[in-house]
């Protein structure tokens, strides 16, 4: 598993791991059952806490990404892939509306903040 901590970020890096498997599971690199690392191999591998590991397993089990088994570990959760995917649509849609509500409140028109999105869309 290739997770990549950026310093840079203003994500705190238990949230970095959370996204970044998140984005594994949906994408189907993590399948269905699959092993994930103990907390302290990953924690050992991109040398953080076990505490900061811990804690973006217990968001992802929280969440349904996960399934922890004692004295076993942690597994992809076997639940339906497009519920997993529906729950992060529901997020992207609070995040727009949030963004339509900004760009009325400074009077932006509609033509000029999809053209926003279009270019912040290519951009990354």
């Amino acid at each position: 598993m290739n997770i990549i901590i950026a310093n840079s970020s203003p994500d705190p890096i238990y949230q970095q791991i959370v996204s970044q498997i998140k984005n594994l599971i949906l994408k189907g690199d993590l399948t269905e059952a699959e092993a994930l690392p103990s907390i302290r191999i990953l924690a050992k591998e991109l040398q953080i806490s076990v505490i900061t590991t811990k804690r973006a397993y217990e968001e992802l089990e929280r969440d349904g990404y996960i399934e922890t088994v004692g004295g076993k570990g942690s597994f992809v959760s076997t639940q339906n892939k497009e519920l997993l995917r529906e729950k992060r649509l529901r997020v992207v849609e609070e995040k727009v509306a949030a963004a339509i509500l900004a760009a009325r409140t400074v009077g932006l028109e509609r033509e000029e903040l999809l053209e926003m999105f279009k270019l912040l869309y290519e951009e990354s």
